[in-house]
């Protein structure tokens, strides 16, 4: 019979008949969660005890059975349901809170911002995506303060010869993820990364634009087939 169908035949003692200074809910809104110790915060999960052990006297026994917080990882519900205090519920509740954390860190871990502090990181993370695009397409690298790069957006996608650009779509983008400035991308599908007039006219456009927003433009990078181009490194930006 497990812990939960034993209410009403054994005594549970819960959190709340703990000391003050011991109650993990209370220590949490005091010092912060990250305050609380393995079991406490496995105690938090599990509620209450059993048979005159509280929750934070069976999450040490879990913790003991298990070898720590990483052995949770390789432990099934029924492995963990042959601790004493340990039914189908806690033991289910446990392991989503384990594989919560783990899509926690697997999602951080994606979120990890590429660094773009000059010329040579921009064209080492768009060339090999945009080196041999059939058509013009324009991005827009949004950066946070440290010149990391927050995310790539696609601001449009023209035909062989040119992408039609609004800056407005390029500022609506960099303002709704606050990025402290931005680096513009574009393609020449004809291979050649050599600015044209028109590039360089839209570019001055647009770092005016940024300046009166605040929203510096960084530099403009033009991928060519054999090679990239930087308005920083020419002198235009």
């Amino acid at each position: 019979m497990t812990d939960e169908n034993k209410r009403g035949q054994e005594v549970r003692l819960t959190m709340k008949e703990l000391p003050v200074s011991e109650r993990p809910y209370e220590k949490a809104e005091r010092k912060g969660i990250g305050s609380l110790s393995h079991a406490e915060l496995l105690a938090v999960i599990l509620v209450s005890g059993r048979g005159g052990e509280t929750a934070l006297q069976v999450a040490q026994k879990v913790l003991k059975a298990s070898g720590g917080l990483k052995g949770l990882l390789e432990m099934s519900p029924q492995e963990l349901q042959d601790i004493p205090g340990i039914g189908r519920v806690k033991s289910i509740r446990t392991l989503a809170a384990v594989e919560i954390g783990q899509r926690a860190v697997a999602e951080r871990k994606s979120e990890i911002r590429i660094e773009a502090s000059g010329p040579d990181d921009v064209i080492k993370h768009v060339e090999a995506t945009m080196r041999y695009l059939p058509r013009e397409e324009f991005h827009v690298l949004l950066l946070d303060t440290r010149n990391r790069i927050i995310k790539s957006v696609k601001i449009s996608q023209g035909g062989l010869a040119a992408a039609v650009i609004h800056p407005r779509d390029i500022f609506r983008e960099a303002v709704k993820a606050n990025a402290a400035s931005i680096v513009l991308v574009h393609n020449h599908p004809s291979g050649d990364s050599s600015p044209s007039q028109a590039d360089i006219e839209s570019t001055r456009k647009f770092s005016e634009l940024g300046k009166m927003m605040g929203i510096p433009v960084l530099d403009h990078v033009i991928v060519g087939a054999e090679s990239s181009s930087s308005f920083s490194r020419l002198g235009l930006c």
